[in-house]
């Protein structure tokens, strides 16, 4: 359980997925994140703002018709076999895009990440509130057997 109390960092792209509700997270964008930031943080989370939590009171919004922005597959596949976290968290209802029922291969989170053993959180709230750095994730899930997923409550903590 230890595992799932860990250093968090954000990379916001809330004003690309405004823009465009397809918006994919891509490796370019994570490197230009590390280049300003510095590098991921070994054993900890990633979390991705596209602003989607403002939706999360409207279920027809949140759906938005399948168009939700997301993770490439080949950041998918280089953040689940390259990079140095443990798992990633979202604003939206999954931690796959609206269309990687499309992608090849389809749901490339799901794919790459948990065949890694690495985790994914999904419908966070109140990221905009967190630093890109600095962060401290406690994921706290139900003591779940034989499960392939569980809800949890997902806590940050900030130094003030």
């Amino acid at each position: 359980m230890s595992q799932l109390i860990a250093p968090a960092v954000v990379i916001d792209h809330a004003a690309d997925a405004a823009g465009d509700p397809d918006f994919l997270l891509e490796v370019a964008h994570v490197k230009a994140w590390e280049a300003e930031h510095g590098a991921l943080p070994a054993g900890g989370w990633l979390l991705y703002r596209t602003g989607w939590d403002a939706y999360g009171d409207d279920p027809e919004r949140y759906a938005n018709a399948g168009r939700t922005p997301g993770i490439s597959v080949e950041c998918a596949r280089w953040l689940a076999e390259e990079s140095p976290i443990q798992g990633v968290g979202v604003e939206t209802v999954g931690t796959d895009a609206g269309a990687a029922h499309s992608f090849d291969p389809p749901f490339p989170c799901h794919s790459f990440l948990l065949g890694q053993d690495k985790y994914g959180l999904t419908q966070l709230r109140n990221l905009a509130q967190l630093p890109a750095t600095g962060a401290v994730v406690i994921a706290g899930p139900l003591p779940i057997v034989s499960g392939s997923g569980s809800p949890c409550r997902v806590l940050a903590l900030i130094e003030r």
